[in-house]
């Protein structure tokens, strides 16, 4: 869990008034609208697609988290090729990957983006696959929540729900 938080931790100022560590011209809001774009194109390149809701959307003194949960249910058997799909999907992207746990029981990959965006999958309890998106530290602003997605499940602010939606890839073997 450490790790989890080093890999993703992005925005502290390296020295001096503070705003060396700062992303240049980009306030808190844009970092969160281009986190939402990085998880859109994301999930745009997951075939076949999946079902998601927002998670928990967090603001630090410069930086900002965007947090998605996948309610497809990922069988143990596809977790791998779930892993394998993004990773590519990143590493298309030009993204670098920055970290890898390779725990049986939670498997997490972590890249960074050429703009210093921090990006996590992680499978957790129940097979359920996480994705959150790190800003860098950016100028300070008020940033609105995640816009719901037409036609998806609207859970921004609820607990996330365990995984329930059923597919004929992604399930597979799954009981």
């Amino acid at each position: 869990m450490i790790a989890a938080v080093l890999v993703l931790s992005s925005c502290a100022p390296t020295s001096g008034s503070g705003d060396e560590g700062r992303s240049g011209g980009v306030n808190m809001q844009e970092a969160a609208d281009r986190a939402d774009r990085i998880l859109d194109e994301t999930f745009s390149g997951i075939e076949p697609p999946v079902e998601w809701v927002h998670g928990e959307s967090t603001e630090g003194s410069c930086d900002v988290s965007r947090r998605r949960a996948v309610t497809t249910v990922i069988s143990e058997e596809r977790r791998g090729s779930f892993l394998g799909v993004v990773e590519r999907e990143w590493q298309r992207a030009g993204y670098r990957q920055v970290g890898v746990n390779a725990s049986a029981q939670s498997p997490a990959t972590y890249f960074e983006t050429p703009d210093k965006f921090r990006v996590r999958l992680l499978i957790g309890g129940r097979g359920q696959a996480f994705f959150e998106v790190a800003t860098p530290c950016v100028e300070r602003s008020s940033v609105s929540k995640p816009l719901p997605r037409p036609g998806g499940a609207q859970h921004v602010g609820e607990p996330i729900p365990a995984p329930n939606v059923r597919d004929d890839f992604w399930s597979a073997g799954a009981s």
